[in-house]
């Protein structure tokens, strides 16, 4: 063996410090007891990706899982608004940050519940904001959960990149839209999952159709079929297809998503059950 550097990166040899240097793995909370990590992803905002975590973590708990949610959106946090909760409500205890629980008890840990004002924007740069997600995992008291899933903001910069790094992800949740534009976006997403070695579980569609009040059709008003070719391309299951439905966006708005009465995410919660 050569001297060594110290500079792993311009080095070949397989030692016992370059092997160790290859986990980046943060620890959990020590009062945490966290079973299966979901990664809610896309490559572009405003596809739905908040909506889609919601839903799942609304569907699973009404399975009879301990259910939680870490918001990694950490500039554009929309998690609490979505189901009701109110900044400054986070506590703490001898084991660290105590996340505030939903009506039906899912946890939920997020920027916007450590700040007074809901609209105080959050200017901060790329290495604190990535520092803070980590900060969720590592020093807030989870407790036991079942299903943890963490909404990423959009694009494949620091915040994706400190997640895939440094949670243990069983596998990541693409949200795309019917556009082209955003289909092509969301492989670049894929890509990064794919180059991390993160297992893709499959595709959700959002805006995937509008049906009409009076005649019950469906009509894709951005186009048909571009869930499925999409699934085909990159050989992934569809695992939802969410309409535009008025109801729904009426109860996030009001903070009440957990009166849902949909089944949409129920192929990706039988997908999810599978991991287990």
């Amino acid at each position: 063996m050569s001297e060594c550097t110290h500079d792993c990166s311009q080095c070949a040899e397989k030692c016992a410090d370059r092997e160790a240097s290859r986990s980046l793995l943060a620890p959990a909370n020590e009062g945490s007891e966290i079973g299966r990590v979901i990664g809610v992803i896309s490559g572009k905002g405003g596809v739905g990706k908040s909506l889609v975590t919601s839903m799942l973590a609304v569907t699973m708990q009404r399975r009879g899982y301990r259910t939680a949610i870490l918001d990694a959106d950490i500039t554009g946090p929309s998690i609490p608004r979505i189901f009701g909760l109110a900044g400054g409500t986070v506590e703490g205890s001898q084991f660290g940050m105590v996340p505030p629980k939903t009506k039906t008890g899912i946890e939920v840990m997020s920027v916007n519940l450590l700040m007074q004002q809901e609209d105080a924007p959050v200017v901060w740069r790329g290495p604190i904001i990535a520092g803070t997600v980590k900060q969720f995992w590592t020093e807030v008291f989870w407790g036991k959960v079942d299903f943890m899933f963490v909404d990423m903001p959009p694009g494949t910069g620091d915040v994706p990149l400190t997640v895939f790094q440094s949670l243990p992800l069983d596998g990541i949740i693409l949200v795309t839209s019917p556009q082209e534009l955003v289909s092509m976006i969301v492989g670049k997403a894929l890509h990064m999952a794919q180059m991390m070695h993160i297992p893709v579980l499959g595709l959700v569609e959002n805006y995937s159709y509008f049906v009409c009040p009076d005649c019950g059709h469906e009509h894709p008003l951005f186009g048909e079929g571009r869930a499925e070719a999409l699934s085909q391309k990159h050989s992934l299951p569809t695992l939802a297809r969410v309409p535009l439905d008025p109801k729904l966006a009426a109860l996030c708005d009001k903070g009440i998503i957990e009166l849902m009465e949909n089944d949409y995410m129920e192929a990706a919660a039988k997908k999810l059950e599978s991991l287990l």
